[in-house]
């Protein structure tokens, strides 16, 4: 049987392909403060301008690509069983090749009905307006998680983490909570490698390859044995 691999992917692995961070710019985001952006709070008090920032959000997207880390994470696949859990809200993971790919905060190329979440659409790089409703006649969101929201896949994410032969921390510092509480799900037998340039000293027992996404993939998969055990 394949041994397992669990990505645990943040915003590192995005910022390879362009994609502006909040961790990069101090709160900002293009200069958008997180708290005018991306909380339900800012969602009441002013829609036009939330909607707006996600529109431009997946106009980038649309334009940007997978780079070298995504690529190399697919390319896994040929040897392992691989699941990538993201904190990411992009589909670069997906394009670039990934088949398991689980989003902790949404995606951004879904849009949900504010007033029934279980109506999801796939909307790809389309914009959402004010006016533009669900079929139960509410008011259309991005499908993410915002700042103050609960993380609905954090269990499923546990559970998946639990069955990690191996577990692959890549582009996180690991500082976002809930999130980076997965990395204390393994089993103390289960080798941890976190690629960061900014990984932390806290996961005394992890491997640490400080570089980027894709130079440290490529530096990991190099000294990592093909279809064995790792």
């Amino acid at each position: 049987m394949q041994d397992h691999i669990v990505v645990l992917t943040g915003a590192g692995m995005s910022a390879e392909s362009g994609l502006s961070t909040f961790r990069d710019n101090g709160g900002l985001w293009e200069q958008y403060s997180v708290y005018d952006v991306a909380t339900p709070e800012a969602f009441e008090r002013n829609r036009e301008l939330v909607l707006r920032f996600y529109n431009e959000r997946r106009r980038q997207l649309e334009h940007a690509q997978p780079n070298r880390g995504h690529q190399l994470l697919a390319q896994l696949e040929k040897d392992y069983r691989v699941t990538v859990i993201t904190q990411n809200v992009d589909d670069l993971h997906e394009r670039g090749g990934s088949s398991n790919v689980l989003h902790l905060h949404g995606e951004l190329t879904k849009a949900r009905s504010l007033d029934h979440p279980e109506l999801i659409y796939d909307i790809g790089y389309a914009d959402i307006n004010p006016g533009d409703t669900c079929d139960r006649g509410s008011q259309l969101r991005p499908h993410v998680v915002w700042f103050g929201e609960e993380v609905p896949m954090l269990d499923a994410a546990a559970e998946l983490v639990r069955t990690a032969d191996h577990l692959l921390i890549v582009g996180t510092s690991l500082q976002v909570y809930p999130a980076a509480s997965l990395a204390h799900e393994v089993d103390m037998t289960v080798p941890i490698t976190v690629i960061d340039p900014d990984a932390p000293g806290s996961l005394v027992r992890a491997r640490v390859i400080r570089k980027g996404a894709g130079e440290g993939l490529a530096e990991w998969m190099e000294k990592t044995p093909r279809g064995g055990a790792i």
